[in-house]
């Protein structure tokens, strides 16, 4: 074996090969890289569509609050539950791009079907299959990117990929918004329909055989004697299980998630106490301003992640979440609370790249880098399902402002574990 080609598996202490640094390995195409660029903006479009304006459309064809709940819970559930399985799909698929296309597919028939039958068992059959199909796209995309670039240049490029979701949101929202105002809510289906279609052309630009599927899949490459090296042992599911810091990342996560998913939502009916009038402005600047930042920001992420390692970073996201929430129990001016959005921004910069980055690290050359995303995505998951729940009762009870000093102690509490537990994941070459 070479030397030079060995790194350290993180947390364990056993040698495991790494592929050759990315000089040595023939660089994917511009049309590949902007294909995926495009992809992920179109498909940021088309999840757009299925997020309020389900409700704003249900609600004007005259369902209760009662069964737009039901459904709504109903594709929650479903997407919590199809995390690990989805991920276990796309590591067993040979073609990461069909299984994307098939879930893009999926997705645009469920929109017509929302716009076309807007009838009970439709709409409810209609939300499970964006569901199962949303369960598969984000491993999908981490996996056509790992598969294209590989390790060494894998934080840039899911950088790159932050860069691009947001801005696919934010424009999303604003032709959705459009639509809904100038047409129909119903319009906002149709939209999204019809943007499966760039969103499949994109697709078609990334060159399938400039995926490496092992390697997309979180494996030891097969192009070089890496292979040999694998034991059943180290591909095996249990022994992924048994990664302490992917177990510790997840719980982290969940973390994060119980501490920030309530945030934006309890700020937002505490605007709407204090300034009815500018209520609906002042909470598109909150989500407006994030979403810039990660435009701008996240490209940076995926640099620094490689040059300074990712628990720094890490850090950093922990620590301005729980200073978000801080300041959002002694602010008092609506106005200055979309300043404070600033630290939603940094940490939307932040996880987006370092949530696939570090599983990517830790999964390597166990062959279920996808399984490993789905792990992290449940406990994503639940973290944000419970966080509304406890935020609500505890402001119902003590007031907004000790419910958002508890999320803050929660981020507290997600900081110290990454501080304390948390290896440092980067790979770099010996």
């Amino acid at each position: 074996m070479n030397d030079d080609r060995h790194g350290r598996s993180a947390g364990e202490g056993n040698v495991v090969p790494v592929p050759p640094a990315p000089s040595e390995r023939p660089k994917p195409s511009r049309e590949s890289h902007r294909g995926l660029d495009w992809f992920i903006f179109f498909l940021a479009d088309v999840q757009t569509g299925f997020g309020p304006f389900i409700a704003v459309y249900l609600t004007t064809q005259k369902w209760t609050q009662v069964e737009i709940g039901f459904v709504l819970s109903i594709g929650g559930i479903i997407g919590l539950l199809g995390q690990m399985p989805g991920g276990a799909v796309v590591d067993a698929a040979r073609s990461e791009r069909l299984v994307a296309g098939l879930a893009v597919a999926t997705i645009g028939c469920a929109a017509l079907a929302y716009a076309l039958w807007p009838i009970f068992p439709v709409v409810t059959a209609a939300a499970i299959l964006h569901a199962l199909a949303s369960c598969v796209l984000g491993p999908a995309i981490a996996a056509i990117s790992l598969g294209l670039v590989g390790p060494f240049a894998i934080g840039e490029r899911l950088g790159r990929n932050a860069r691009f979701a947001s801005l696919g949101n934010g424009s999303a929202a604003a032709l959705m918004g459009a639509s809904g105002y100038l047409l129909s809510s119903q319009s906002v289906f149709f939209v999204t329909f019809f943007l499966t279609i760039p969103t499949l052309l994109a697709l078609a630009r990334i060159r399938g055989q400039e995926i490496n599927v092992a390697q997309a899949h979180g494996a030891l490459s097969e192009d070089g004697d890496d292979t040999k090296a694998a034991d059943k042992e180290a591909t095996s599911v249990l022994h992924l299980l048994r990664q302490r810091p992917l177990l510790i990342f997840a719980g982290g996560v969940l973390l994060f998630q119980l501490a920030n998913a309530a945030m934006l939502p309890l700020m937002a009916g505490v605007v709407t106490t204090r300034s009815a009038q500018w209520a609906p402005v002042l909470i598109a600047a909150c989500i407006i301003v994030p979403q810039a930042i990660v435009a701008l920001t996240s490209p940076s992420v995926g640099r620094k992640a490689q040059a300074w390692g990712r628990r720094p970073l890490l850090l950093l996201a922990f620590a301005a979440l729980a200073i978000r929430g801080l300041l959002f129990a002694v602010v008092r001016d609506p106005y200055v609370l979309v300043l404070v959005q600033v630290f939603d921004g940094i940490t939307a910069a932040v996880l987006s790249v370092m949530v696939p980055l570090i599983v990517a690290d830790v999964a390597y050359g166990s062959g279920h880098f996808n399984l490993a995303q789905g792990i992290v995505g449940t406990a994503t998951g639940i973290g944000a399902s419970l966080s509304t729940v406890l935020a609500g009762y505890i402001s119902d009870i003590f007031g907004s402002s000790v419910a958002f000093i508890g999320l803050a102690g929660i981020a507290a509490l997600g900081l110290t574990l990454i501080w304390a537990f948390m290896p440092e994941t980067r790979r770099t070459e010996v």
